[in-house]
């Protein structure tokens, strides 16, 4: 027993409207709207005035269950080349935390009281605190009155806020002068994403459902040649999973060549597969398939391309700066939007969202 995709779903848009029922298209599409609703609560607390009060001792950037594990990679990846203090990624606020510290969390759980708890103490010991959450819960009470919350004004299921967290955590750096980001452009661009996305555009001009076509029933290998690069993989493994079902391995490709088997095994499964093959022999269930992506420009950033190319000759390529005009942060986001609604056309047609399963089973 086999399994095969129908992707004639992917170019009908009547049935893929049908199918997801949950409305997840719209909710990616709302990308753009989340980062300017995230620019627009910020301006009311006053974001940049409360934090222009000199640069901070350390930045410290909270990871928590959810979008806020790629999320804070992202950020830290963006920062890390030219920021002048130490970004330091933790679960919970370190035991060093004091009044020179900024503190900077996304999460969509009101009720982690883990989190209420470590940002109380921050708040105590006198860190600037800056929390992207809903304004409701022990987790927004443990900073009132001390920190800046900025809740979410478009609602989106939680593991489509990574934009929301995004903004908030890029306005945050500008604030305090730690990045020079255009968020506004970052949500145009995502505008301009989601309507290449668009469910009623067809595969060949659909990036996102082209992206989906390329690892169904593969095994994603995504592999960054740059640290933000990495983290839009981790965002993208996190938006297979949590819509279609699929695991990836993200890993910095230099790490990733370290692995001789699954070296070996990416080649192979980047060359064709042999039509005359049994599908009941071992070995012909999914294969690997390696994306290899990229985000930074530069001399450094092209040298690792030759470098990759030359050990991984004909795989894949993702490099966002050949069709994204813009900033780092910016090529980074709408890249990350590109997987999350790839994730969300395979899981549609996979059947793992949606009304109905659109895998049909066969007998080989």
């Amino acid at each position: 027993m086999t399994t095969v995709l129908d992707d004639s779903l992917l170019d009908d848009p009547a049935r893929l409207a049908e199918a997801d029922s949950a409305g997840l298209l719209r909710a990616a599409a709302m990308a753009g709207a989340q980062v300017r609703a995230t620019a627009e609560a910020a301006a009311d607390v006053g974001l940049s005035d409360r934090l222009d009060v000199g640069r901070p001792r350390a930045l410290v950037l909270l990871d928590r269950p959810g979008v806020s594990r790629s999320l804070t990679r992202m950020l830290a990846a963006l920062l890390t080349p030219s920021c002048p203090v130490p970004v330091v990624i933790a679960e919970v606020v370190p035991s060093w935390i004091g009044a020179l510290d900024v503190v900077f969390a996304h999460t969509d759980d009101p009720g982690d009281r883990e989190l209420a708890a470590s940002l109380d103490r921050a708040a105590r010991f006198g860190a600037r605190v800056v929390l992207s959450a809903p304004p409701e819960g022990p987790v927004a009470a443990s900073v009132a009155g001390k920190g800046l919350v900025l809740a979410p004004r478009i609602p989106v299921p939680p593991e489509m806020a990574f934009p929301r967290g995004l903004a908030a955590g890029l306005l945050t750096a500008n604030a305090l002068g730690l990045l020079v980001s255009d968020v506004q452009a970052l949500a145009d661009q995502l505008d301009a994403e989601a309507e290449k996305n668009y469910l009623a555009r067809e595969t060949f001009a659909n990036p996102a459902k082209a992206l989906a076509l390329r690892v169904a029933d593969r095994i994603p290998l995504l592999w960054g040649l740059d640290p933000v690069a990495v983290a839009v993989g981790d965002h993208a493994a996190h938006a297979f999973a949590a819509h279609a079902g699929v695991v990836c391995d993200v890993e910095d490709y230099r790490q990733a060549l370290a692995r001789p088997a699954l070296r070996r095994a990416a080649l192979a499964g980047n060359s064709e597969r042999d039509i005359f093959a049994d599908p009941d022999d071992q070995g012909s269930g999914p294969r690997p398939r390696v994306l290899l992506l990229a985000v930074r420009t530069g001399p450094a950033a092209e040298a690792a391309r030759y470098q990759a190319q030359d050990m991984l000759p004909g795989v894949d390529w993702i490099a966002a700066a050949e069709e994204i005009d813009a900033d780092e942060p910016i090529r980074a986001g709408v890249l990350a939007l590109r997987f999350e609604l790839a994730a969300v056309y395979l899981g549609l047609a996979a059947g793992s969202i949606g009304d109905a399963g659109r895998y049909t089973s066969v007998t080989a």
